[in-house]
């Protein structure tokens, strides 16, 4: 067997191709197959040749000089590559289970919890790689700094995890944040999501407690304070792990400035909105429990810009600012659209929400967007019919949707064609634009409509 070999069946998953590239730079051989490959991760395979010849599964592929096979979620139950590895008896991991395999002698740090997670990885990488200290990583975005989303090295003592609560794989039905064993743990707060594999919100609930549950003694569990179930979970009598509630940074917005109000002084931000005030408190508590000092930390979050697609600024002009976010689910939309009116009250904010993702979809699970996007003044809806149908839910009408958000002031287009049209229509003067998606809008160009924006009143 040649040492250190490994195949990857749905290599061009987000995650699962940033693993792809670790492993490469890590001095790895690294093949993998995949039957459709979108970009950016076509671009970044095919940079250092790991991108399959041609699509489709190869058993062929899957031979016994392999050391390992690393599963993705896109891969079926069926697929011919994995049946073939079984055959042969090739060790199969999914990538929760190998990122545990290559951090075992690491002390593991995970963040988990339905909103934050990424943004507060994010935070601590940043402090972390300010002030030049050693450590591997996995988040869930393209970070500035960053050339990948994993890295996995032999010298770094510690890993810091973004803890994902969806299904590991087709053969394991766990949530991901279960394989990683953290020695410090954090649950940023929980709110229903994922209504495909979590029918209920108990069921939902129960991955956080199992999550808590798994500290190991002598551990640290963090947790926010300010989130009724995280506070349920996280303050849970433990006698052999500390707990570490936290809340909100104290702050004060001046001219559409954040800044801190710390023992140190004052600390401007380039970050704004309540539920970023909470995520750098729960990024100053896991710093501050491996080495950081909290005049490090501040020193070195002033400088952090965000995650891409965590209230990203796409253009700034000076009547107005275009923002793109990835919010989605009801609690992040409602953090998000009131974070940015916050920021600029004297500016009219119109937000614009897709529907892409199999819950905010739901028929069912519509009803959690009440009284959640009343901060924007014009707040719109978009959602594509054929993306109900294409993933096999229910009909929505656009009747549903305001009825469930419960705002007369919605609203709601199904056709991205005229929703670009009556964006392009509007005033944007003194007035803010907030895109808020895990899709792309129907295939609005947003840099030619960031464009219009900033350019109709210059």
């Amino acid at each position: 067997m040649e040492k250190n070999r490994v195949h990857f069946i749905a290599i061009g998953g987000a995650v699962m191709h940033n693993l792809a590239l670790a492993l490469h730079h890590k001095g790895y051989k690294v093949t993998g197959s995949d039957d459709e490959i979108f970009e950016p991760s076509k671009t970044r395979l095919a940079a250092y040749n790991l991108l399959p010849a041609e699509m489709g599964w190869f058993p062929e592929k899957i031979t016994t000089d392999l050391e390992a096979v690393i599963l993705g979620m896109h891969a079926r139950n069926d697929n011919t590559e994995l049946a073939r590895a079984r055959e042969l008896g090739i060790k199969i991991y999914s990538f929760p289970e190998y990122i545990y395999e290559q951090s075992k002698d690491k002390q593991r740090i995970v963040i988990g919890g339905s909103h934050g997670k990424t943004t507060i990885t994010a935070m601590i990488m940043h402090v972390l790689k300010t002030h030049n200290r050693k450590f591997d990583y996995l988040v869930g975005a393209k970070l500035d700094g960053f050339d990948t989303m994993v890295q996995i090295t032999d010298d770094a003592p510690i890993i810091i995890i973004e803890g994902d609560e969806y299904l590991t794989s087709p053969l394991d039905l766990t949530p991901k944040f279960l394989h990683y064993h953290h020695h410090i743990g954090l649950i940023s707060g929980v709110a229903w999501d994922h209504i495909n594999v979590y029918p209920t919100f108990e069921e939902y609930v129960m991955q956080f407690d199992l999550f808590a549950d798994s500290t190991p003694k002598g551990g640290i569990l963090i947790y926010s304070e300010s989130d009724d179930i995280a506070t349920l979970i996280g303050g849970k009598p433990r006698t052999d792990v500390l707990a570490v509630p936290y809340s909100a940074a104290k702050h004060e917005i001046v001219n559409g400035i954040t800044y801190l109000l710390t023992d140190k002084g004052k600390v401007e931000l380039e970050v704004f909105g309540k539920h970023n005030l909470k995520n750098i408190n729960a990024a100053k508590n896991v710093c501050i429990k491996i080495g950081i000092t909290e005049q490090m930390f501040y020193d070195a979050i002033k400088t952090f810009k965000g995650a891409a697609n965590r209230l990203e600024i796409l253009g700034r002009g000076k009547h107005n600012v275009v923002f793109k976010d990835f919010a989605h689910a009801p609690s992040k939309l409602k953090a998000t659209s009131k974070a940015v009116k916050k920021q600029f009250t004297d500016r009219k904010l119109v937000g614009v929400l897709e529907l892409h993702t199999f819950s905010s979809l739901n028929k069912e699970f519509l009803s959690q967007y009440k009284d959640t996007y009343k901060a924007p003044d014009e707040p719109i809806v978009y959602f594509n019919p054929e993306t109900v149908k294409h993933k096999r839910l229910e009909e929505i009408t656009e009747a549903d949707i305001i009825e469930a958000f419960d705002n007369p002031k919605l609203k709601v287009f199904t056709d991205s064609k005229k929703l670009e049209a009556f964006l392009f229509e509007q005033n944007w003067k003194q007035t803010n634009l907030l895109l808020m998606s895990s899709g792309n809008f129907g295939g609005i160009d947003l840099k030619q409509l960031t464009s219009h924006v900033l350019n109709q009143h210059a």
